[in-house]
């Protein structure tokens, strides 16, 4: 049986009504800036976090060693140096003096080292960004402060990006930590950033205190609002000053309000049909036909995904050749173009030809709700795409923090699942480390190919950039010939900006307000 849910459009009476409505409500004071997301957050547990939306919040309440500009410029923020072994597997950091948590307890090298040791810990079972994207890449061989001020991390083996990767772990106290349990910790963060957690009312808002620089304003409010068209309302009525997720229709609405406009970047998030090939992925219907690399190939002929763009996301856009952003992917590659009578041979010559019923096969298709654009009537037009070709598509549409996210940590979605995961402009391989080893957090396909996972090795020890380039290139080919995606597109992000605020979007979907300010 298939499952649809169909996304209401916004009229002009009904948002008029709507604003009316909210104009009422008490608006911020100017100590106060509020953030209206889409998707509902999960833990402030920085080794489970494993959206961008969570770790937008996380990463006002926690700082890193170091950190990472939009255009991938590597920055000083707790520690001030950071040295390399000449082999590439020990990073030596000197923090700055006089660094404190937010319980007042200070900062030294000894909880850089806890913290890195903790998330790392295989008792704790943590299942997040750091301990399944991060450490499965670099190697992580564990963390130990040389004296009060310098920690080493020490890697397995060479990685040439390792310093960008480290950046993305959240520094906390010792003394804390170890005081609560993990199930305290994910709820009550005692964090190392320029923010402290003041409450957390689940399923509605986080409320952040600001307690040292930098940051304009003393309160940020986050607050949780799934519906595109309660978030629009929202804006324009002056009870938010920003918003993600601007779905495209609404666009015009917010521009002609007079209170504030929509940013529109070209985001770095690389959108894909994800084919889950476990074992016991195979074991359900659909599961055993996806696991022939003709099928997949056969299906990248069969979605339209310059038209997904054009009449859902109100863009035209570029389809994706693989899993690194422009202009760092493979330059040789050409789209997959739409060719549902090439997709039918293909799926014939595989061995999946049409039933009486004029079925292949039938398959399930998951994905979460609210999470990316539009993302509800983009699934259901790769499912009709797909049902075009001859697949018996079951739609399985699912809340994105209580449901799907669980999903993700335990890499069981599928067989077919929708997903879309950050990267970046400074690396082609840090958009390629999401498949840094087999077993990663975020391999959520199980692809085992060994043409592409026996390279890292290789571009660990490349000499030269053109020697790199050369290895990148060879490896994105596998991607694109025999890969784990069904290439969609870099995802655009739509922002409504209140007139009130002076803030620009980035292209990484970090929503960082340290820079915000008042007009």
């Amino acid at each position: 049986m298939r499952r649809r849910t169909h996304g209401g459009g916004l009229t002009a009476a009904w948002l008029l009504g709507m604003v009316l409505a909210l104009t009422g409500c008490s608006q911020q004071s100017e100590d106060t800036i509020v953030v209206g997301l889409s998707a509902d957050i999960t833990t402030f547990e920085p080794g489970m976090i494993s959206s961008r939306d969570n770790d937008n919040i996380a990463q006002h309440i926690f700082s890193s060693l170091f950190s990472l500009s939009p255009d991938g410029d590597h920055l000083p923020d707790l520690a001030h140096t950071m040295e390399i072994s000449d082999d590439g597997t020990a990073y030596v950091y000197t923090l700055r003096e006089g660094l404190t948590c937010h319980d007042g307890e200070a900062l030294t090298a000894e909880d850089a080292a806890y913290t890195f040791n903790r998330i790392g810990d295989p008792e704790n079972r943590f299942t997040g960004n750091i301990p399944g994207f991060v450490y499965t890449s670099i190697g992580f061989q564990g963390a130990v402060a040389l004296d009060d001020l310098r920690v080493q991390v020490n890697l397995a083996r060479k990685n040439p990006i390792a310093f960008g990767l480290l950046t993305e772990v959240h520094i906390h106290c010792k003394d804390s930590y170890e005081e609560m349990t993990l199930d305290e910790a994910a709820s009550n963060p005692i964090g190392s950033g320029p923010y402290r957690l003041a409450s957390w009312t689940r399923g509605s808002e986080v409320v952040l205190e600001k307690v040292r620089d930098p940051g304009s304003f003393q309160r940020i409010v986050w607050r949780i609002i799934p519906e595109a068209s309660t978030r629009t309302a929202e804006l324009i009525a002056g009870n938010v000053d920003i918003i993600t997720n601007v779905v495209p229709e609404q666009m015009d609405a917010i521009n002609a309000s007079g209170r504030a406009e929509v940013q529109v970047v070209s985001g770095t998030r690389r959108m894909y049909l994800g084919f889950n090939l476990s074992d016991a992925s195979r074991q359900m219907p659909g599961g055993d036909a996806i696991q022939d690399p003709r099928v997949r190939r056969a299906l990248q002929y069969a979605v339209d995904v310059p038209t997904i763009c054009r009449q859902l996301l109100s863009t035209e856009c570029d389809r994706a050749t693989g899993l690194v952003n422009p202009p760092n992917d493979h330059p040789g590659l050409t789209p997959y173009p739409y060719d549902p009578p090439t997709a039918e041979r293909l799926l014939d010559e595989a061995g999946w030809p049409r039933g009486e019923d004029g079925t292949r096969f039938a398959i399930r298709f998951q994905a979460g709700r609210g999470r990316y654009v539009n993302d509800v009537n983009v699934v259901l037009a790769i499912t009709q795409y797909l049902e075009d070709v001859g697949l018996d598509v079951e739609l399985d549409l699912l809340e994105w923090a209580s449901v799907y996210t669980p999903l993700l940590r335990e890499r069981s979605m599928g067989p077919l699942f929708f997903l879309g995961t950050g990267g970046g402009l400074w690396s082609p391989i840090y958009d390629m480390t999401d498949l840094a080893d087999v077993d990663s957090g975020t391999n959520y396909t199980h692809w085992d190919d060994e043409r592409w996972f026996s390279r890292w090795a290789d571009l660990a020890e490349a000499g030269t950039p053109e020697e790199t380039r050369a290895i990148v290139d060879e490896m994105l080919q596998v991607f694109y010939d025999d890969g784990p995606w069904l290439h969609m597109y870099f995802q655009p992000d739509f922002y409504g900006v209140s007139n009130r605020i002076e803030w620009t979007a980035r292209r990484d979907e970090r929503v960082h307000l340290f820079e915000a300010r008042l007009r």
